[in-house]
């Protein structure tokens, strides 16, 4: 089973969470939001989201799903797939159908996982043109 980390943000992790908590009884896959501010240590910040991949990773990796590509949140995300001796995967660009689409499938393995992720966020944005007479 692999693990979640949301490295976004302040408030939009755990605002995300919570929405997929009151969709779940119970979230069918570990999961633990770190969130960033513009002005914090990064080192500390690295450090601290190397403990949690630590505390989320039972053998089958963790997927870090970030905001906005760029920000610092993603920029730290990005730099563990350098440092990380655990098996890590991040995608950039979280939003909720994207974390629901992913804890819909808990079985599947990290690849398959982050997949799952991505196409679950790209289809849960949707453009409608109304249609004037």
């Amino acid at each position: 089973m692999i693990g979640i980390l949301l490295m976004t943000n302040e408030k939009i992790g755990n605002a995300l969470l919570s929405a997929a908590k009151s969709t779940f009884n119970t979230l069918p896959l570990p999961a633990i939001a770190l969130e960033v501010c513009n002005d914090c240590d990064k080192d500390a910040l690295l450090l601290q989201a190397q403990q949690v991949i630590k505390q989320l990773d039972s053998g089958d990796g963790v997927l870090i799903l970030t905001d906005l590509f760029g920000s610092t949140a993603s920029n730290l995300a990005f730099s563990l797939l350098e440092n990380e001796k655990h098996d890590v995967q991040v995608i950039s660009g979280v939003n909720l159908p994207m974390l629901i689409r992913t804890f819909n499938y808990p079985d599947l393995n990290l690849q398959q996982a982050a997949q799952k992720a991505t196409t679950g966020g790209q289809d849960g944005i949707v453009n409608k043109i109304p249609v004037y007479e």
